[in-house]
């Protein structure tokens, strides 16, 4: 018989748990709730609080809603966002990660005391907390997603680093390491690791989860940032790792000759849908027997 083991420390982060039982609150009471983007990258999740009443919005939206409610996701907003809303008396339910928020809060302190300095982001374009941090700024921060945008940076120029808090620990040592070889003599150079270590722990665990098992199921939606870096380190460790959105995407063929399979997700992967996946498996096996 095929032993299945769910990692326990995958599924949501802190962050991601506050802003949906916020939200599960706020649809519990009847009241009409707006999302301003999905409120965790992970489709099935958005599916099922879209169900529950939950109306996801996008920043063109929010010009045009007033006397409404809207839930801030974990990943954080630029202080536009705060501005629109008390435009248009909007209720704001900030459920804005604390580990986002005190980032937010170092960049903008940072900004206001060297406006001519290089604040330079490591994060993903476009990433919503990404687009949040940058707005701490007056949207004059650098993004760099690799070396290869790290070497565009004026190394004569002051350069102060941040980076996503979910991003891999050792990429952004990597970056530090190439910035420290290339900055000018009396320029200034400072990193802060910003990285979330409740997230970034969790690339030692799922390494270790993933060695002991023969295949690896990892669950993940295909927008998760976070998601894409666990995955890799899954397929590192172990090769036979498949990463699916849901439980329809199983090939049994997947378990031939296989003793041991490991279940295991993203911050933004709920319990219950690697429970889904587990049970599905069982199920299979079950009516083949």
């Amino acid at each position: 018989m095929i032993q299945i083991e769910i990692d326990k420390g995958s599924g949501f982060c802190f962050g991601v748990t506050t802003a949906i039982n916020k939200a599960e609150e706020e649809l519990a009471n009847d009241r009409t709730l707006y999302c301003l983007g999905d409120i965790v990258h992970n489709g099935i999740e958005c599916e099922r609080l879209r169900q529950m009443g939950l109306v996801t919005i996008n920043h063109h939206d929010l010009y045009n809603l007033k006397h409404v409610k809207v839930l801030l996701r974990a990943h954080g907003e630029p202080p536009q966002t705060y501005q629109i809303a008390k435009n248009n008396n909007i209720e704001i339910i900030d459920t804005t990660c604390p580990v986002v928020l005190q980032l937010q809060k170092r960049i903008k302190k940072q900004y206001d005391n060297c406006p001519d300095a290089q604040i330079v982001i490591f994060g993903k374009n476009g990433h919503a907390e990404v687009l949040g941090l940058v707005g701490q700024t007056n949207n004059q921060a650098i993004v760099v997603e690799n070396i290869e945008d790290v070497c565009r940076l004026d190394f004569s120029r002051d350069i102060y680093l941040y980076s996503q808090t979910t991003k891999s620990l050792d990429e952004l040592h990597r970056i530090i390491e190439y910035i420290q070889e290339h900055i000018t003599p009396g320029a200034t150079f400072k990193s802060f690791d910003t990285i979330c270590r409740q997230v970034s722990n969790r690339m030692a665990n799922i390494a270790a989860f993933a060695a002991r098992h023969d295949l690896i199921l990892f669950v993940s939606g295909g927008k998760s940032s976070n998601g894409k870096v666990l995955y890799n380190e899954c397929l590192r460790v172990n090769p036979n790792s498949k990463q699916i959105e849901s439980s329809e995407q199983i090939d049994m063929a997947w378990l031939q000759d296989i003793n041991t399979v490991g279940i295991c997700g993203a911050t933004s992967t709920p319990k219950w849908l690697m429970e889904e996946c587990r049970d599905v498996i069982m199920k299979r096996i079950n009516e083949k027997e």
